[in-house]
Parts: C-alpha cells; sequence; structure tokens
C-alpha cells in the first residue's frame, strides 16, 4: 500500500518521516528532563521509602516511617511540629509573593513611564542584585539592620525594640530579606505586560466614569496577567523552599521546609525523611500551581 504523501515548507514526505523529525528535535530536551528531573524524582521516592541505619547510613528496607513522621506520628504520639513548618513556609511565600506584587506594579509603572533613554539604566538597577550571591546579600542586611544604622534607631524610637537591640533575627528581618531576594522575579516579567498596555482601554475605563480600583480591576490587570502569573510563579515556588534567608535573619526560632531539608541531608544524616519532605514539598507546590491557574483564568476574564 502506497504512503500518502505531504507537502511540509516545499519538501514532499510523509507522515512518518515528519514524526520521526519531530523525535529527533525533542529528543536532546526530553533526555535532559528525563536525567536531570525525572530520575532525580524517582530516586528521591525510592530513599524516602528507606530507612536510616545506626550511623546515618541509608538501609534498603521498605518502610513508611518517614511518612508518619512527617504527618506528625511518633513512638511519643502526635505533634503537628513538621506540618506548622510546612504551612508556614506556604504562608511566608505567598506573604513574600504578595508584597512583591504590591511593590512591583508601582515599580513596573513607574521604570515604563521613563524615557526610553533611561529605562535600561532603572532596569540595570532592578538586575543588579542579581550579580551578587544570595548569601552575601543576606548577610548585608546583618549591617543594615545594626542597632548603629537608622532603622534600628528608628525602631527603638518607636518602642518595637529595646536600645542597642539589632533588628534581627525576627519575622520582620525574615519578609525583609525574602522581598528583596524575590522582588527581581516579579518586576521584570511585570514591566514586560505594562510596556505592551493598550492605554486606549484604560481611558475608555476613564471616560466612562469607572473608579481607580475598577479601572485598575478590569483595564489593567488582564492586561498585565500574563506577566504577574510568571513573576508570582517564579517567586512563590523557589521562595517556599528557600533556607538561607530564614536561617540567617530568622534564626533557629524560624524555621521553615528549606531548612529542615537541609538539616536532614546535613547534620542529621536522616535522608529517607529529608526526601519525605522534599516530596511533601513539591506535592504542595504543585497544589499550590494548580490552584492559582485556576484563579488566574477567573482574572483573566474579569
Amino acid at each position: 500500500m502506497e504512503k500518502k504523501r505531504i507537502l511540509w515548507r516545499g519538501e514532499l514526505t510523509t507522515q512518518r518521516s515528519l514524526s520521526i523529525r519531530g523525535l529527533f528535535c525533542l529528543s536532546s530536551g526530553i533526555s535532559w528532563l528525563m536525567f536531570f528531573l525525572m530520575l532525580p524524582g524517582l530516586l528521591f521516592v525510592a530513599v524516602s521509602f528507606a530507612t536510616r541505619g545506626d550511623h546515618g547510613e541509608l538501609v534498603w528496607q521498605f518502610s513508611l516511617e518517614s511518612y508518619e513522621r512527617l504527618m506528625g506520628f511518633s513512638l511519643f504520639g502526635w505533634t503537628p511540629d513538621y506540618l506548622l513548618i510546612l504551612w508556614r513556609s506556604v504562608e511566608v511565600a505567598f506573604i513574600t509573593t504578595l508584597i512583591a506584587v504590591l511593590l512591583s506594579y508601582p515599580l513596573s509603572f513607574f521604570i515604563a513611564s521613563r524615557p526610553a533613554k533611561s529605562r535600561y539604566m532603572w532596569l540595570t538597577l532592578v538586575i543588579v542584585p542579581f550579580w551578587t550571591n544570595m548569601v552575601i546579600r543576606t548577610y548585608a542586611w546583618f549591617y543594615l539592620l545594626s542597632p548603629d544604622l537608622p532603622l534600628a534607631k528608628l525602631a527603638c524610637a518607636l518602642g518595637f525594640i529595646p536600645e542597642g537591640t539589632p533588628l534581627y533575627p525576627n519575622v520582620f528581618a525574615v519578609y525583609l530579606g525574602m522581598v528583596t531576594v524575590f522582588l527581581p522575579f516579579v518586576v521584570l516579567p511585570l514591566y514586560s505586560s505594562v510596556e505592551r498596555l493598550d492605554w486606549s482601554l484604560v481611558e475608555a475605563a476613564q471616560d466612562l466614569y469607572s473608579s481607580r480600583m475598577r479601572v485598575f480591576m478590569q483595564a489593567i490587570l488582564p492586561q498585565t496577567a500574563p506577566g504577574l502569573a510568571v513573576g508570582i510563579i517564579l517567586t512563590f515556588v523557589p521562595a517556599m523552599a528557600t533556607f538561607v534567608v530564614p536561617d540567617l535573619l530568622g534564626g533557629a526560632k524560624y524555621m521553615l521546609v528549606g531548612n529542615l531539608i537541609q538539616q536532614q541531608f546535613g547534620a542529621s544524616r536522616d535522608w529517607p525523611f529529608g526526601a519525605a519532605v522534599s516530596l511533601g514539598l513539591m506535592i504542595l507546590t504543585m497544589i499550590s500551581l494548580q490552584i492559582y491557574s485556576r484563579k488566574g483564568k477567573e482574572i483573566e476574564i474579569v
């Protein structure tokens, strides 16, 4: 039976030949995902069901002990400590993303309203923090929040802290460090949407005597939703797993899931439990992204 030939880009070929070419072009990307994403994920699943030996070694014996411990069950009864750490991580990531979005909108409009020649300078100032390692940027807050500088003196004058004490470790320092680290991840994609904003729709809403909030919700937010979606994902996902900022600025009193995972693969050498916590974090991330994807569609429709 003669194979049906089709014309593709001036070449007479068959559907099978096109499929083979497509698979060949995708082979490098698929191989990359297989070796650096799927295989490590499967290895994490296998390790999470193993057990920890007396000296921290892996014992390949099937067990649900790590997951039971993650859910709070142990020999001494039930405790919500690890579940609270997971919830606190989601809470910190959500608040960090919310503050970053609230700061990014006026900053993006400010940059977009600058003359074309000076926009690159403002964008460069936003990108400059990426030129320095996150650990160094976090350590810089130790100096900025020290008792001798204006921030701590202002907090002392307002009665928030005793005299001669720094503004860390506490929740305020954690959020301050988190927002400054992840703010550029929201500003850059949001600016790209603001720059292409159709101002005729905004003017039409204003001509119809819409309030400022309604103009934003119905004329600006739907147009900037693509950039906002990218910024939220780029901020929320890594903010849930970060451990450098909470560890340095929050101290031992403010542990997130990233710190918990780092401890299990570090000093504790409890790899099965660390793998179980990592998988729990991945599941939380997927659930959060699924919820946001549904809510994001509603925003685009409004």
